[in-house]
């Protein structure tokens, strides 16, 4: 590339984001301290999508922003709003600069190392392929996997058969372009979030038959999501392994799950931001934070695994923490 930098967004509101989105940006500041791209907090607008304001005004929270060089933006909530959150970082996508790079993260998310030396290709997008085979629930008699993925490719004029991981039995859920939406990247902010609305959109208010009976919530994202990527002229594998969901970042999800299954070097990674003080007092404002960092139920938690052999289910994983009492979000 020309010229490497890029964007990142996020997004944060009232409530546990924006604590998250201060351990993000301190991560950020921490672990790629050359990184010379803008990092945006984009905060929904109070309006008829919301019934509270969901807008950040804890300043303690402003202040460590402010001091981590992230930057707020502000955008309105037309689509989704509180009735489907997950559609923020859809709607946010259009307040970002046009035409400059974007990686978007999860809040939820911890920054481990460089990421100015990841090797993106943005007019490849992908996403995270960390990830289940969550959707589609295929029914005894309604479509198969093939049917319903290929409708909605149909639906927008797409070439079904170049998405597909010919490698994977037809009907396994891996054949099908299918990610995690907790990080995306692209060359247009702009672009790909207004395909990104139009696809949702689409599926959720005119639903393709095949689909009808399918969960869309809390789906929908990761479902619009690869046909947007197929569309923009990327896909899966189109980033290195082993750098976004590996030694340069760690979509931990909520702290229990943290603490039970990720590697000794997040844990540290996570423990050093969190440790100065400017940064502890605002963290500690937030309970599950208190608790799981600095009150030591992490490391209990962290005990009840071995990461060498853990439950191959995640939801396995939530119901021991929870039988021990210790489950927070």
């Amino acid at each position: 590339m020309a010229d490497p930098r890029f964007n990142i967004m996020i997004v944060g509101q009232a409530g546990r984001l924006q604590y998250e989105a201060v351990l993000f940006a301190a991560s950020l500041r921490h672990h790629a301290p050359d990184f010379n791209g803008r990092l945006f907090v984009a905060t929904p607008r109070p309006g008829k999508k919301w019934e509270k304001d969901p807008s950040i005004r804890n300043k303690p929270v402003l202040d460590a922003l402010e001091a981590l060089g992230a930057q707020i933006l502000p955008f309105q909530s037309e689509a989704f709003g509180q009735v489907y959150p997950y559609g923020n970082k859809i709607e946010a996508l259009r307040a970002l600069p046009e035409g400059e790079p974007f990686v978007f993260f999860d809040t939820d998310t911890l920054i481990t190392g460089p990421i100015d030396q990841v090797p993106f290709d943005f007019s490849k997008p992908s996403a995270s392929l960390r990830r289940e085979g969550t959707w589609p629930k295929p029914t005894l008699y309604g479509p198969d996997m093939t049917g319903i993925w290929c409708a909605l490719y149909d639906r927008f004029g797409l070439d079904f058969e170049s998405s597909l991981d010919h490698g994977q039995p037809d009907n396994h859920w891996r054949r099908y372009l299918y990610f995690n939406a907790g990080y995306f990247y692209g060359e247009c902010p702009r672009i790909f979030g207004r395909r990104f609305l139009d696809y949702a959109m689409s599926i959720r208010d005119d639903m393709p038959k095949a689909i009808i009976g399918q969960s869309l919530d809390p789906w929908l994202d990761q479902i619009a999501l690869p046909l947007v990527i197929h569309s923009l002229g990327g896909g899966r594998d189109v980033l290195p392994e082993g750098y976004l969901d590996g030694v340069i970042s760690c979509h931990y999800r909520n702290f229990p799950l943290l603490y039970a299954r990720e590697s000794d070097k997040v844990v540290e990674a996570l423990e050093t931001v969190a440790r100065p003080n400017k940064i502890k007092k605002v963290l500690k404002l937030y309970e599950p934070m208190k608790r799981m960092i600095y009150q030591g139920r992490g490391a209990k938690v962290r005990a009840m695994f071995d990461r060498d052999n853990l439950p191959r289910k995640e939801q396995a994983i939530r119901n021991r923490i929870k039988s021990a009492g210790f489950w927070m979000r």
